[in-house]
């Protein structure tokens, strides 16, 4: 007997080994994953065939796919879903938020249900930030906040940082790198300034062409006004987003969170394929 227990200690060893190293590969870069705004026009079934295609395993749903105000049964079937097929809900939204404490409990509670630790928010209001910060000491669930391009609430990161310097340090960022660039800022040096509080990306691309001189366009009093630049979203790597240092960057502080694909192009999001495959193409050429 001592041969085959020495044999058995010896490869549970080595499977342990195996594992830790497999865990220590694992958390030490960026994870890919998929926004599901990205698959806005498939149902949450073809969702998930779609994301078992491109061996994505990090999902990140939005409302369409799984609603977080929906039934307990409903969310726990299309958990068993996920589950049975591989995949992870890891996080949902961009989700609206309330001034209503008990409104937002429900993003919260659902997150329970699911197993999810980050919540993807974009608060319009900031007299919303007393309730939800409440409730992440509460619940000890993350939050991490969107931002979108030139004139929204979140679109300068300075006004991030205050929320960021104020506020719990489970109360972080998600990044998304195609409308930083949009917004004339870097999105390396936006990823270093937030300095450890980036919580998840939005891995998404764009490029911003200046309008013709002399173009007019409609104004909202029946009049004319200068034509603005046109902001276009493209295929992630080709645009202005500065994915060299970012990428560095992300090795730099060792971040293992996920960089879920997005686009914002309704022409992609007719047929993803194209741009799923060449973003998951770029960023195995790149993450790690």
């Amino acid at each position: 007997m001592k041969t085959p227990l020495r044999f058995l200690f010896a490869a549970l060893a080595a499977l342990a080994i195996t594992l830790t190293s497999a865990r220590a590969a694992d958390a030490g870069g960026p994870q890919l994953g998929i926004q599901t705004w990205t698959c806005r026009n498939m149902t949450f079934e073809e969702v998930v065939a779609f994301a078992t295609k491109y061996q994505i395993k990090n999902v990140q749903m939005i409302s369409k796919h799984i609603d977080p105000k929906g039934t307990k049964e409903e969310t726990l079937r299309k958990k068993a879903v996920l589950d049975q097929a591989g995949l992870v809900c890891y996080t949902f939204g961009v989700n609206g938020t309330s001034t209503n404490k008990e409104d937002n409990r429900k993003l919260f509670e659902f997150a329970k249900l699911m197993g999810i630790k980050l919540i993807i928010v974009e608060p319009k209001n900031m007299a919303e930030w007393d309730n939800l910060e409440e409730l992440v000491k509460e619940y000890d669930i993350k939050l991490a906040i969107h931002n979108h391009g030139t004139g929204t609430v979140y679109g300068d990161p300075a006004t991030v940082q205050k929320i960021l310097a104020a506020r719990d340090p489970r109360i972080g960022v998600c990044l998304d790198v195609g409308w930083i660039t949009a917004a004339g800022f870097d999105a390396a040096k936006i990823f270093r300034e937030y300095n450890g509080r980036v919580f998840d990306m939005h891995l998404k691309d764009k490029r911003v062409e200046p309008a013709a001189p002399g173009a007019m366009v409609d104004d909202k009093k029946g009049g004319k006004k200068p034509a603005g630049p046109t902001v276009l979203d493209v295929e992630i790597g080709t645009g202005q987003a500065n994915y060299k240092e970012l990428f560095a960057e992300i090795k730099k502080a060792k971040w293992s969170g996920v960089m879920a694909i997005e686009t914002d192009n309704a022409g992609f999001a007719q047929d993803p394929n194209k741009l799923v495959a060449g973003a998951a193409a770029f960023f195995k050429a790149n993450a790690k």
